[in-house]
């Protein structure tokens, strides 16, 4: 009895159909590797389109001028007779020739203007940048991969001015922290050797806790610059996360006592992770210190850890003033902070750069009403005990 499926059998010499399919797919990913091969398409940016438009617009300007002179050489040549008669051409057509000629010369000068002016007005532009000055900006004209190219300069120049004031407000910012602490500790110093305060614990013991504020900006200053450099290294181990926030808490208990505020833990009572457990321990440290230092008497602090879709969730939330809806892009951002509430604006800058070191996320929300406050919520990948 004969089969009565459509496939040939390769045993006999016929078609082979599910061998076909494998070559046609390995075909088609030998395709994509060699195309991709100086890098995926979707990362060539409008600087690389700009690039390759000019490229294009300049071998069609020398295509054209190399036809117009071919178009010349043999009009000129027909006239002087080096040609055929026969091949001479008419008045009329000559001077059409010459029009064409004309016209596509002014209209390829113009096209070719059209893109290289704002080309070089981009080009200036840079070496303006280049030169320090602030609030250069250019105006988007030209073909579309130029206007890509200029917006995307001026995206540029806008960060390059930001991070400009950014790093003046740095200095201003840690110049303020580290001056009080040390008039601080001179005044006291000079008081004790002049003989105005006796060398005893009641006059140390400020002047020694002046020095761990210092010790602490420095500390943040240093870790930021390591995450900049991607020098920031993490020690694994298996570490509690409720664990680490409920020493927290302890820790900052005092604080919060002082400012009435009630400052909780919540979450599972267990959940053991492979991190680092002094840096998870500084992001939950920066994130309760935050929340206290805009939270008023009377309010609350909870810190919540808990397993959460396969991920340690670590969130923080107050009652405090909450978060300016038009601050919540920049709230991660160095040196954000609010002059009444004190704080040298690097701790939540910390959260970010640590939290992706971890290869999680933060994320803040707020709707901006007081008494409502705002929940950091920090997600963390569960990592194998190693």
């Amino acid at each position: 009895m004969t089969n009565g499926g459509t496939g040939h059998d390769p045993g006999h010499g016929g078609f082979d159909r599910e061998r076909w399919r494998e070559e046609r797919v390995r075909w088609r990913e030998e395709r994509v590797r060699w195309r991709d091969r100086d890098g995926p398409r979707h990362a060539r940016g409008p600087a690389t389109a700009a690039l390759g438009f000019a490229g294009c617009l300049v071998l069609g300007f020398i295509l054209l001028i190399a036809t117009l002179a071919t178009f010349a050489t043999w009009i000129a040549a027909a006239f002087l007779g080096v040609l055929a008669p026969a091949a001479t051409p008419s008045a009329v057509t000559a001077v059409a020739v010459i029009v064409v000629v004309v016209v596509a010369i002014l209209a390829g000068v113009r096209v070719f203007g059209t893109a290289v002016r704002p080309l070089t007005e981009i080009a200036r532009a840079t070496e303006r940048l280049a030169d320090g000055e602030p609030g250069v900006r250019v105006r988007p004209r030209g073909p579309r991969p130029v206007r890509g190219l200029a917006t995307s300069f001026n995206t540029m120049a806008e960060r390059l001015d930001r991070s400009r004031d950014d790093r003046r407000a740095m200095l201003a910012d840690v110049t303020h922290e580290l001056r009080t602490p040390i008039t601080v500790v001179q005044g006291g110093l000079e008081a004790m050797l002049d003989g105005v305060h006796p060398y005893d614990e009641d006059h140390v013991a400020p002047l020694l806790a002046e020095t761990v504020v210092m010790g602490r900006l420095l500390d943040d200053l240093r870790t930021l610059s390591l995450a900049d450099a991607g020098a920031l290294t993490l020690h694994r181990e298996p570490a509690d996360l409720p664990a680490i926030a409920r020493e927290v808490v302890s820790a900052q208990g005092a604080i919060a006592a002082a400012k009435h505020v009630a400052l909780t833990v919540a979450g599972d009572g267990r959940l053991v992770t492979d991190v680092d457990p002094v840096r998870v321990r500084e992001i939950i440290a920066n994130l309760v210190a935050n929340a206290l230092r805009h939270t008023p008497s009377g309010g609350s602090v909870e810190v919540d850890v808990r397993a959460a879709e396969g991920e340690a969730l670590i969130a923080v939330r107050d009652t405090g003033e909450g978060i300016p809806a038009a601050d919540l892009e920049r709230v991660f951002d160095r040196y954000q902070r609010h002059a009444d509430t004190g704080g040298s604006g690097l701790g939540l800058a910390i959260v970010r750069d640590l939290t992706e070191a971890h290869g999680g996320t933060v994320t803040a929300q707020s709707d901006g009403v007081a008494g409502r406050g705002a929940t950091f919520r920090v997600r963390l990948p569960m990592r194998d005990q190693v």
